[in-house]
């Protein structure tokens, strides 16, 4: 291949895999809103001590990485439980824009106690996977990339069987079409709230684990929820599979768009490129490609 091509499928091979980890966290966001109405804005912050608390029990406990990653599932479902059980479910039936702003003040208490316990160094793992680079044909991957993208695939293949085979994730499902009609055949609604905001909290803490892992980790990463947010536009707030879709959508578009533009204007162009993005998005199809479009008679 030419120089040109391999530079083109280098970006999409890297941008597909911090794609995959976008997608992850954006069906935290998804099942919330399916569930719950409420976009989570303390997303981020889930990604954010989820990372933490897996690094803290490898490095200060000396747990072996796969006991740690799985203690780390178990501390995201008990934070799930306890942000709906104590801050959310006293607001079932408040106003929407109530909840959010809950979300946010969350958001600000979770970073605040990362910032107390563990400071704003950047923090990084242990070597856990191989460093070492592999060479397809010209186009350079390092391991690290390939354990992400197969770790995220994974648990997306994982949570796509619970929802499509579960009686939990059915339950999910009938409660997001029609929570009315879901509680008189005798869903408990609240329980599907609680199991939402586990999910939410455990996809997030492995999408927080898996960038750790290639780009260590400091009190920044929250702000990983805000960059997941494009992708959760493009795919629909309340399409599972666009969320899907969107986060590789936008990982491949932001690396594409970071490594020809960059040079042109200084750096920056892979930040801002999620959030032009959302506008464009917004502009042209305000549900997303996925999401539900909602009609309203007057």
């Amino acid at each position: 291949m030419s120089p040109g091509v391999l530079h083109f499928v280098q970006l999409v091979v890297t941008g597909l895999v911090i794609g995959s980890v976008y997608s992850l966290v954006a069906l935290g966001f998804v099942l919330i809103y399916k569930a719950t109405s409420v976009i989570n804005f303390a997303q981020g912050e889930f990604v954010l001590v989820g990372a933490y608390i897996c690094l803290d029990l490898i490095v200060r406990f000396q747990i072996p990485f796969v006991w740690a990653f799985l203690l780390t599932m178990v501390f995201s479902v008990i934070l799930g439980l306890l942000v709906e059980r104590l801050t959310l479910r006293p607001l079932i039936g408040e106003p929407t824009i109530t909840v959010i702003m809950v979300t946010i003040g969350l958001a600000t208490v979770l970073k605040s106690m990362v910032t107390l316990f563990w400071g704003t160094q950047i923090k990084v793992f242990p070597r856990i996977f191989p460093q070492e680079p592999l060479n397809f044909q010209g186009i350079v991957v390092s391991e690290v990339y390939l354990w992400t993208l197969g770790f995220a695939l994974l648990f997306m293949a994982i949570f796509a069987a619970f929802f499509k085979y579960s009686r939990a994730g059915i339950a999910m499902r009938a409660t997001a079409a029609d929570q009315q009609a879901s509680q008189s055949m005798g869903i408990s609604v609240k329980r599907i709230f609680a199991i939402s905001w586990c999910i939410a909290a455990v996809v997030s803490g492995v999408g927080g684990i898996l960038i750790g892992n290639i780009n260590g980790i400091n009190i920044t990463l929250a702000d990983f929820g805000l960059k997941v947010f494009p992708a959760v536009i493009l795919g629909g707030l309340d399409s599972i599979v666009g969320a899907i879709i969107g986060g590789l959508t936008i990982g491949i578009l932001e690396n594409l768009m970071g490594g020809y533009l960059d040079m042109y204007f200084g750096g920056g162009v892979k930040e801002v490129a999620p959030f032009v993005v959302l506008v464009v998005i917004l502009m042209i199809k305000p549900y997303g490609l996925f999401g539900t479009v909602e009609i309203e008679r007057v």
